[in-house]
């Protein structure tokens, strides 16, 4: 990260592992919505940036010349599926298939469909006292001290034990998990020793959890997708390796990033703590606040075919950084866009994506971080920054605090 080339023109040579871009990128993103509001950069072989909402929304829906089939923005090429015809067609070019996520139409709609019945409000519901139970018993290990690293000792551990708990996984992988997610989309995003050494291990984990779900069963996520049909045909052992890497990433990285900018902000706003103790029915609202000013993901698409965006001509082949979170930094459509208002009712923000991708695990996300933020306010109702100079956040696709340190008052 430090021996990169300084950023001379956000403009023309943006470059989003630069560490300006990392520790505070709203600011870029405002002067780029007035100067040049889609940006261009020739490093990681051409990426645009488009910073205004009209057109994030307009590339994310055109699925006829910007393609899934690579999601992510990375400094090494990839190298070829292993998968079947139908797989390829739909994402080929990446060792980091992972349906539907990485799926074009018509491919797309199918595999998506299949996962809709495990993410229903029901079935998260279900889950919610699972959720409370994991997030007492982390709270256990730090309330009675003067404070504790709210990223490392929380939030990292919250969506990790509830994915293992709906995978059929043992919780005390969590480790094992958090660390490939840090191989694959912080490291492996400048180099590609760890985005190869992540992929083969997680692929060999699965494959003995797959072999013990079809000697033995189970009554989870794993055995869901050994049942499931497609066409009425099982899904390959590449789909389901896939999928099962999709769950676990999307599944972990996005939601404890989210419950750290949450925490983040919590601890530099009293008066927003204390709304939300004295308010409790505010929370819904003020969560999907905290979504919106501090979405985590942005994802990436692919050109397809030449086209005009907002104006500017799109290359083939090229990448495009779409930035959900830039999307809800747009004043034109949020008054006040650079203001967390927690009782802002009017928010049609984009956290979650937009288009055929919108995120499918957006309730299990929304209850983890509502539980998440219950349980800490209800035990820990003071607390602020120990040094805001300490805090450290990712990089990469997914933006959260990794280091939070929290003193309580």
């Amino acid at each position: 990260m430090t021996d990169r080339p300084p950023v001379l023109d956000w403009t023309t040579d943006f470059d989003h592992l630069d560490p300006r871009w990392v520790t505070e990128p709203h600011q870029i993103w405002d002067e780029l919505r007035r100067q040049c509001p889609i940006a261009h950069t020739e490093r990681y072989r051409g990426v645009y940036f488009p910073s205004r909402y009209a057109d994030i929304r307009a590339i994310a829906y055109d699925t006829e010349h910007f393609s899934s089939r690579r999601v992510v923005v990375r400094e090494m090429p990839p190298r070829a599926s292993s998968g079947s015809e139908e797989e390829k067609s739909s994402a080929p070019a990446s060792t980091l298939a992972s349906p539907p996520i990485t799926s074009d139409p018509p491919h797309h709609r199918p595999s998506r469909m299949l996962l809709l019945p495990a993410f229903t409000p029901d079935a998260i519901s279900r889950l919610e006292p699972k959720t409370r139970k994991i997030c007492g018993e982390l709270i256990d290990r730090f309330a009675s001290n003067n404070g504790c690293d709210a990223a490392a000792d929380y939030a990292q551990h919250v969506p990790v034990a509830v994915i293992a708990h709906m995978l059929g996984l043992p919780e005390e992988d969590g480790e094992t998990f958090r660390r490939w997610i840090q191989l694959l989309l912080h490291d492996g995003i400048a180099e590609d020793v760890s985005f190869r050494k992540a992929l083969d291990e997680m692929d060999d984990y699965f494959r003995q959890h797959i072999a013990q779900r079809r000697s033995a069963g189970g009554e989870d996520l794993i055995t869901f997708l050994l049942k499931a049909r497609m066409a009425d045909q099982p899904l390959s052992d590449e789909h389901i390796l896939g999928t099962l890497r999709l769950l676990l990433i999307a599944g972990i990285d996005t939601t404890w990033s989210a419950i750290g900018s949450c925490l983040w902000h919590l601890a530099q706003h009293r008066d927003d703590r204390r709304r939300l103790l004295s308010e409790p029915a505010l929370m819904p609202t003020a969560i999907e606040e905290f979504l919106r000013a501090y979405a985590p993901v942005t994802m990436a698409r692919q050109v397809a075919k030449e086209t005009t965006v907002g104006g500017c001509p799109f290359k083939e082949r090229e990448m495009v950084l779409l930035s959900f979170p830039a999307a809800n930094r747009d004043p034109e459509v949020f008054p006040q866009a650079d203001r967390v208002v927690i009782d802002r009712t009017e928010n049609r923000h984009a956290a979650f994506g937009l288009g055929i991708h919108r995120c499918i695990g957006s309730n299990l996300a929304r209850m983890e971080i509502t539980v998440a933020l219950e349980e800490w306010l209800a035990r820990i109702p003071d607390f602020e920054l120990t040094d805001p100079a300490s805090v450290i956040w990712s990089h990469g696709p997914v933006r959260g605090p990794r280091k939070l340190p929290l003193v309580f008052k």
